[in-house]
């Protein structure tokens, strides 16, 4: 596919927009009902298995199903717009996600729900990469652009926030079907608003690396597949043997066809730099453990605590502040202290909270599990605003836009991973703990069950706390320098914009 659409008359660096406060309104709008969606299902995932009859296994999909698709495809949709003009695949981006969004909430079958969230995957994927690109081509450089990424990074968090006690709050108050019509106002507002604040972008000959995006989308999606069936099927199941097979082949293709393809998704010597590298396997790792996380206490304090969806949105809110007043401290601090420090603490403190919570009980109290998640709040906040930076230091401009996609594409690739490992890993140690409950009935039988519940959903944090620490690891050992690496980071406003917002 190629584009030969001319070039507008324009001066490059940025478009003159009558109205670029209601431009922001709604990039920034957008950008939060993409990353709202990343967390707002998973308060809503008991309701969903009751009433959509998700076997336990199957359950993460609801999950993977977004992120495999918004994670595998960020870059093909970041190109898209470069190709094919920013505002329009920015539109055609929120159409897609918006349509998506009202198909899932009339779902009445688990394939039904997942098909949906693939295609807001995909949507997202367009509308996501585009809204940041916006950004820099409808705001000057220096303080006019520092407040927009100030807003933007605001929205950021704002979405994966408040998803969690939106969610709380339309699955209890209304049903869980709402946490996805909920994009559906929005979404509109901003397709018809779209072609009226934004102004047009340039265009440039191309062509899209299909070949690549294909090849590791379906080859992640094979390898979470095979991680998943196994939690069932066992290891030598014919099916999880031939997907794991198949995602080695499509992922050995996705890196020869990268080596060797001149429009390359992801060129290979972006990975040159030993501290860009390292920070991109620090928040794979993060990821990997986080995504877990919610999954499971999300579903610990409803299923096994009896906390009602609203409830368990607000027991959420100190991680929230965490995160966001730690990475907000962090911003400030990291200019003086350099990169390297936090991003060692970080990994550590989240180890550390998730080794914590691998011991609730299923008699826990709020108290019991308020802290180890306040302390993974405040090790995720601290490692944020380093990475990104640590990411940008030295890149080129022209390559801007890729080091930090494949940042974000880190972070979802790994958390569907992760995700799938854990629940794998959960389902294994639950199953082995119901076989031995016999002759009991009643409360007595249930009991043994949420025991055994519960010691999956323990082992699972443990493996989580390994995995994070090795994200530790990998700060301590691969990245070097301290705050003489920040310097020349394209991205230095960015710092003071997080600060700001």
């Amino acid at each position: 596919m190629s584009s030969d659409a001319p070039a507008p008359a324009a001066a490059p660096g940025h478009t003159q927009h009558r109205h670029p406060g209601l431009a922001l309104a709604v990039i920034g709008a957008v950008q939060m009902m993409v990353i709202l969606d990343g967390t707002i299902v998973n308060i809503a995932l008991p309701s969903i298995q009751r009433e959509l009859h998700f076997a336990p296994a199957n359950l993460e999909w609801v999950i993977n199903a977004y992120a495999l698709a918004f994670g595998g495809l960020l870059l093909l949709g970041g190109r898209t717009g470069d190709l094919f003009g920013r505002r329009r695949m920015f539109s055609i981006g929120v159409g897609i996600f918006t349509a998506a969004s009202l198909l899932g909430g009339f779902a009445t079958s688990s394939t039904w729900l997942i098909a949906a969230r693939v295609l807001q995957g995909i949507g997202g994927a367009i509308a996501s990469p585009t809204a940041l690109a916006l950004i820099t081509s409808t705001f000057a450089e220096g303080r006019e652009r520092s407040r927009a990424m100030g807003v933007y990074a605001a929205m950021s968090g704002a979405g994966g926030s408040l998803g969690l006690l939106l969610g709380g709050i339309l699955t209890d108050v209304a049903s869980w079907r709402w946490v996805l019509f909920v994009n559906v106002p929005i979404g509109i507002v901003v397709a018809l608003a779209a072609p009226r604040v934004l102004g047009r972008t340039e265009t440039r000959a191309g062509r899209l690396d299909l070949p690549g995006a294909l090849s590791v989308t379906l080859g992640m999606t094979s390898l979470v597949f095979g991680l998943s069936r196994a939690a069932t099927a066992g290891w030598s199941d014919s099916f999880t043997v031939g997907a794991l097979t198949l995602a080695v082949v499509l992922l050995a293709s996705f890196v020869a066809i990268e080596a060797r393809s001149p429009h390359a998704l992801m060129p290979l010597h972006i990975f040159a730099k030993r501290n860009r590298a390292g920070a991109y396997a620090i928040m794979l790792a993060l990821a990997s453990a986080m995504f877990g996380t919610f999954f499971f206490i999300t579903q610990f304090v409803q299923n096994i605590l009896g906390y009602s969806p609203l409830k368990a949105g607000v027991a959420f809110l100190p991680m929230t502040f965490g995160i966001a007043v730690t990475a907000n401290v962090m911003s400030r601090l990291v200019g003086r202290i350099g990169a390297r420090r936090p991003m060692t603490a970080g990994p550590l403190l989240v180890a550390g909270g998730l080794l914590w919570l691998s011991f609730l009980g299923i008699h826990a109290g709020y108290a019991s599990f308020i802290g180890p998640l306040v302390l993974v709040a405040v090790g995720m906040g601290s490692t944020f605003v380093p990475l990104t930076l640590t990411v940008m230091a030295g890149v080129q401009r022209s390559e801007a836009g890729l080091a930090s996609a494949l940042l974000n594409t880190s972070q979802q690739i790994g958390g569907s991973l992760g995700l799938a490992v854990l629940v794998t890993v959960a389902s294994s140690v639950t199953a082995g703990r119901l076989a031995t409950i016999h002759g009991s009935a009643g409360a007595l039988h249930r009991a043994l069950v949420n025991q055994a519940v519960t010691s999956g959903y323990g082992m699972a944090f443990r493996v989580a706390s390994v995995i994070a620490f090795g994200g530790f690891v990998v700060a301590a050992f691969v990245v070097r320098g301290n705050h003489s690496d920040l310097a020349g980071a394209p991205v230095g406003e960015l710092a003071d914009a997080v600060a700001a917002a």
